[in-house]
């Protein structure tokens, strides 16, 4: 056994599986699948295990991505698991964006920040001292979805400004119930989108994101942001934004709040 794997903790119905000596999270619907997923997306919502935490962000167990999106479990057993959104400037100061796959069990299609992922139930994710597991979690996720080395974004490079709860229906059957870590980094990269993961990208202007907001507000295109995005967007992203052009965002760090939005 894991020394991560405390009994009375949950594990996944993956975990159950690999142990029993199945090697593939089933591709067909039955009770551990959904068909309303491909291949990729079922086995990252059975294989990873996201960090369940209280209100005040301590670590209570794990359970598996699967588990944390329904929203019958989010409701019924309050299950609130550990996030975090990455926003990365390039240079000239515009922030990146994407657009969420197709094939995304929640908030397909629509636009967010650079990249929004979870620390995974893994030691190097665990490490609490300032954010360093959320900080390399950020860092593997940025290749997973961008393709961004991970020499590009060093950890150390990554600012984590703050940290909001919030929770977000997608649909009738998924949503968020998270506490996110708001993290900044400024950087030139290259960027390759896996398109399992990602539709479209585009760096923005202050300006570009203003006529962002006003399209996704009017209707037009049929442009979605993600709610936490949008959260980020109204209740702090413009003054940061202002921290990132004076090279000063270490001064508007406040990681001992966690901030309650809807």
């Amino acid at each position: 056994m894991s020394s991560l794997e405390t009994t009375g903790m949950p594990r996944s119905v993956f975990s159950v599986l690999a142990q029993s000596g199945i090697g593939s999270v089933p591709s067909s619907d039955n009770a551990f699948g959904d068909k309303g997923m491909d291949d990729v997306q079922r086995r990252l919502m059975f294989e990873d295990e996201c960090i369940l935490v209280d209100e005040n962000d301590v670590v209570v167990g794990h359970d598996s991505k699967y588990n944390c999106h329904l929203m019958e479990k989010i409701e019924s057993e309050n299950l609130l698991h550990r996030a975090f959104s990455v926003f990365l400037f390039n240079s000239k100061y515009e922030l990146l964006l994407q657009q969420r796959s197709a094939t995304k069990v929640t908030f397909p299609l629509v636009w967010t920040n650079t990249c929004c992922s979870h620390p995974l139930y893994r030691e190097t994710e665990l490490i609490e001292q300032n954010a360093l597991g959320v900080r390399n979690a950020a860092q593997r996720k940025l290749h997973d979805e961008l393709g961004i080395v991970p020499e590009d974004v060093p950890v150390d490079e990554f600012i984590p400004l703050g940290r909001m709860l919030y929770k977000a229906p997608s649909d009738g059957k998924w949503g968020e119930h998270e506490v996110d870590y708001l993290l900044f980094i400024v950087r030139d990269v290259e960027v390759t989108p896996n398109p399992d993961e990602v539709a479209n990208i585009k760096y923005v202007t202050r300006e570009d994101l203003k006529e962002l907001l006003r399209k996704a507000d009017a209707g037009e295109e049929s442009l979605k942001l993600s709610p936490w995005f949008r959260l980020v967007v109204d209740n702090f992203l413009l003054n940061w934004w202002d921290h990132v052009e004076k090279g000063t965002l270490k001064e508007a760090a406040d990681m001992k709040t966690i901030h309650k939005l809807s």
